[in-house]
């Protein structure tokens, strides 16, 4: 395997359909008009030395090493600045442009550090590759120096314009002598990231890049992207990693485990050592960008708390003992059969997870429907997007994102409601900021102010700070507006919905009590922001909806999404680029567990299973007979666990424990089961409970597929050996076969072999096919054989679009005299979920505690000050942390992330959850802040548990 190299074309391309033909070096080169020269010789295979250009961001013109001779025209411009012409003669080597181009890099050399040999970046550096380029043997302007030094003439006299190495960062440094002032940092920083944390301060020899003023990495606005240290083509911005282990050798692409994104990389390894992860630019969703999560935070893979071998105890509170995988196959196999048979068929169940592939996923819910002989599987996507594939389902007819995320570049008016893109998905938060930069307009609807709401050149037209739990109301309220004034689009609704069914909901949302002046008073938001929003969405041009957990996890979350369809129906937003309703799904493979039959009521492809033919296929296929009935979610499999009836649970890759609502609830259910079988790359907070630990594989130990938020099916490749020895389809596959199952698979390419064999939507889906694309959206089939960008295009899946009503009732969590606050949860940038790959990193250098933002006049009224310690209680139960005051939320409302198992943030969340889905209302809890002196019972309890159960019998006594 070798290592993969990119083609950097010096600009980006030009979308123009139209094209200029030119000739360069005696080649006659037709391209798209507005393509620069130096992209058009660079696609013709002729090279023309560069320095500040990249495809990364615009063209710039400032290093002069790529001016080309033009006939006709006096000078030599810059080839990345000068766009292509008709029927121009270009010449890219003259004897003129070489005398140029090698007077330019002795500039360069001679205010630059000459230790080559012992550079990081020696054997990537693009200034030496261009030295070597430009034939430059010798400098006549000597070496000064001057930059590199602390002191001068060794008198102790400190040099005013040299500048220590930082290395506050803790992925990257940054070493100032070796900036050549190219500005590729800068305009990444702004262009691709959106962040414009850097700029060039000084002037001549004394130029630099900085952070702000004169601050370190660490402490300036930087989000470490990482798009300055790709961008950077010496050694100024360098990954540690690749200072610490050396140039890599080989390298494989493959997709991100963080968010629902998708983003593709370069996993650039020296051997079996991973060295750095680099974006992949032909990668369709993140199209060569990052966040700090994908760049950098896979330091987890290698962590020394990874479980590397089975694990078994007879009860929660022995110690764990290190076994064979035969013997924990055997063990699990035969526990689940005793429980069957003692306690009946539906006893056990199992979870699958979002953080594993789709080909893992198949599995688990196969060995489940035809191994268990029951349907009682479901994943993380109830407690977080299951509203979404009922609401979408029901008004479009399938469960998914409309669009795909270049769709947003053809968006003149974006709405975010329950996200925080910039935090929670922030590959897609860059590209949506560069849009608003660009001049589309923004509406947010969300209780916090996000920081799209207002950042650096980017502001939100709108901003509804609603109440928690108040979605509907608010968007009842825009859909009034649109309705009563004559700003539906009604030819689309008349060719593309269900007539009789719009006017029955035109005529309920236009209804007095819908009026934003009504709603205003419970939703507090005021009616003239309502009216504004609504006019613009309705009004501006191509409309997109990109919604988050905000609008799922509340006990309307199902009403908020078909709230949502009706009103982009309404407005004519859907079926075309740049409109449509997208939700930013939370973990990278969450569409996928859904598309793979991970809910007890749907086979794969989201067909139900007491559908006859659809049960036959795979009875057929897999020779057992099927359940007809749909089995338990997983609070009906606490709920039966606590009564005594469900007795074992198979639980992949997700943690219950500190991701599900009501924690107390969740500890009496597992605690109430005879055999928990936790397959996961840590002792987690579930595993406290389990019975059976098997030790799982990263994301960069196997290979498979995951489908990210906009339905794209990427590749995962295998780049390092298991360091438990096993993938986990192969550790689900062996446990399949001990429990009497003929299963046999060599590669996941034969389970996705069988996905598409059995499943509608992916049945033109195979390795092959994706090796030759690179990705595809579903659904791929005979009728769209090259997948589907954009869903809906000439009509809805289901028909025609269905319009319904969406009656606000207000949540049964209620604020009053004990519990006066609103609580609502998040993520933040640095994090990930429950954060077991993340508070394994260096991430924590950004987060390393929850914290509970509160407006100052709550603290105020509290007696708080910013940093306290505080007890935040609910009905369900209580927790301590430290505060952090903020007008980010509005008087009371409390808000708080949930990555640190310490806080416990789920001990507070209530039982309530959506009407159709049992999705958790995490969102709205009543709570109450008060002064705290130390961690609350729960707490101190919770610890010792956590402390106890990580015992493992042999590492406990040598410990000892």
């Amino acid at each position: 395997m070798s290592l993969i190299h990119e083609i950097d074309y010096g600009t980006p391309a030009s979308k123009s359909t139209e094209t200029v033909t030119l000739t360069i070096d005696g080649r006659q080169v037709t391209v798209a008009a507005g393509t620069s020269i130096m992209r058009a010789s660079m696609e013709a295979g002729i090279q023309v030395p560069k320095l500040c250009a990249t495809d990364m961001v615009e063209a710039f013109g400032s290093c002069r090493l790529c001016l080309v001779e033009v006939e006709g025209r006096n000078g030599t411009p810059a080839s990345c600045t000068t766009p292509c012409a008709p029927g121009m003669v270009v010449h890219t080597q003259t004897d003129r442009l070489k005398q140029i181009r090698k007077g330019v890099m002795e500039l360069y050399i001679s205010d630059h550090p000459l230790d080559c040999l012992t550079c990081a970046a020696n054997g990537d550096c693009e200034l030496q590759d261009m030295a070597g380029a430009v034939g430059l043997r010798d400098v006549r302007y000597g070496y000064d120096g001057n930059n590199h030094v602390k002191a001068r003439d060794g008198l102790g006299e400190v040099n005013a314009r040299w500048m220590a190495k930082d290395e506050s960062n803790p992925y990257f440094t940054y070493d100032p002598s070796k900036c050549i002032v190219c500005s590729r940092c800068v305009r990444a920083c702004e262009e691709v990231q959106g962040t414009f944390a850097l700029t060039i301060e000084g002037r001549g020899f004394d130029s630099r890049v900085s952070p702000g003023m004169h601050e370190h990495f660490l402490d300036s606005e930087c989000v470490s992207c990482g798009a300055c240290v790709q961008a950077c083509p010496t050694a100024t911005l360098t990954e540690k990693s690749v200072i610490a282990i050396g140039q890599p050798e080989h390298s494989a692409v493959t997709t991100c485990a963080y968010c629902g994104v998708g983003c593709s990389f370069k996993a650039e390894m020296r051997g079996e050592e991973l060295v750095r992860m680099v974006p992949w630019k032909d990668g369709k969703a993140n199209r060569g960008h990052s966040c700090v999560k994908g760049r950098f935070a896979y330091g987890y893979a290698s962590h020394k708390d990874r479980i590397l071998s089975p694990m078994i105890r007879e009860k929660i509170s022995d110690p764990w003992r290190e076994v064979t995988w035969e013997e924990a196959y055997a063990h699990v196999a035969s526990e689940f059969r005793r429980i069957q048979y003692q306690y009946g068929k539906d006893s056990i169940g199992g979870i699958t997870s979002s953080r594993c592939t789709n080909e893992e996923t198949f599995l688990v819910q196969k060995l489940i429907r035809a191994g268990f002989g029951n349907n009682n599987v479901d994943t993380c996507a109830r407690v977080c997007h299951s509203p979404t594939g009922y609401g979408l389902g029901q008004a479009f007819g399938t469960s998914a994102g409309t669009q795909d995320f270049d769709s947003v570049e053809h968006s003149d008016v974006v709405m975010v409601i329950g996200a925080n893109p910039t935090d929670g998905h922030p590959v897609f938060g860059s590209r949506l900021k560069k849009r608003l930069r660009q001049g589309a307009k923004l509406i947010v609807v969300d209780p916090r102010r996000t920081d799209i709401v207002r950042s650096p050149h980017v502001e939100a037209a709108y901003h509804l700070p609603l109440k928690p739990g108040t979605n509907v109301a608010v968007m009842t309220a825009l859909a009034h507006v649109i309705v009563t004034e004559g700003l539906c689009d009604e030819t689309f609704i008349r060719e593309r919905c269900d007539w009789s069914e719009f006017e029955d909901w035109a005529a309920f949302v236009a209804e007095p009590q819908h009026s934003p002046e009504e709603t205003e008073q419970f939703t507090g938001v005021p009616a003239d922001l309502v009216r504004g929003a609504a006019r613009l969405f309705a009004t501006g041009g191509n409309g997109a909806i990109y919604y988050g957990l905000g609008v799922t996890e509340h006990s309307q979350g199902s009403t908020t999404v078909m709230a949502i369809a009706n009103l982009a129906m309404a407005t004519g937003n859907i079926g075309r680029p740049g409109v449509g309703v997208n939700p930013l799904r939370g973990q990278n493979n969450v569409q996928g567990s859904c598309d793979m039959g991970s809910f007890p009521h749907e086979l794969p492809g989201y067909r139900h299973i007491s559908d006859d033919a659809t049960r036959e296929t795979f009875e057929k296929l897999w020779g057992v007979k099927l359940d007809n009935e749909p089995g338990l979610r997983i609070p009906n499999m606490l709920d039966a666990a606590v009564d005594g009836t469900f007795k074992g649970i198979y639980i992949q890759g997700e943690d219950i424990l500190q991701s599900d609502p009501d924690t107390k609830h969740v500890s009496a259910g597992l605690a109430a089961m005879e055999c928990v079988v936790v397959q996961d790359l840590f002792l987690n907070e579930t595993a406290n409970y389990a019975h059976v630990f098997l030790p799982g594989s990263t994301f960069l130990e196997k290979d498979g597929t995951f489908t990210n938020a906009e339905r794209r099916i990427n590749r995962v490749r295998k780049v390092m050996t298991p360091k438990n020895g096993y993938g986990d389809w192969e550790i689900t596959q062996k446990l399949a076969q001990a429990m009497g199952l003929n299963w046999n698979y060599k590669h996941p390419s034969e389970i996705m072999d069988e996905i598409a064999a059995t499943t509608p939507s992916f049945a033109s889906v195979s390795y092959d096919y994706l090796e030759k694309v690179g990705s595809v959206q579903w659904p791929c089939n005979e009728k769209f054989p090259e997948g589907s960008p954009i869903m809906h295009v000439d009509g809805f899946v289901r028909g025609k679009g269905k319009f319904i009503r969406t009656e606000y009732v207000a949540t049964d969590e209620r604020t009053g005299p004990r519990f006066p606050l609103l609580l609502t949860t998040g993520r933040i940038l640095s994090q990930y979920n429950v954060g077991a790959q993340t508070r394994r990193t260096d991430n924590v250098t950004w987060h390393a505690e929850d914290r509970l933002e509160i407006h100052p006049h709550d603290a105020e009224q509290r007696g708080i000050k910013d940093g306290d310690w505080v007890k935040l209680a609910s009905r369900s139960g209580d927790t301590t942390l430290r505060v952090l005051i903020t007008e980010r939320v509005a008087p009371g409302v409390v808000y708080t992330t949930f990555h640190h198992p310490d806080t416990q943030a789920n001990v507070i969340t209530t039982d309530y959850s959506d009407w159709a889905t049992n999705c958790p209302e995490y969102k709205v809890t009543a709570v109450q802040v008060s002064p705290s002196n130390g961690p609350t019972e729960w707490q101190q309890d919770y610890e010792e548990l956590s402390r106890r159960s990580r015992r493992i019998a042999g590492k406990l006594e040598a410990a000892e």
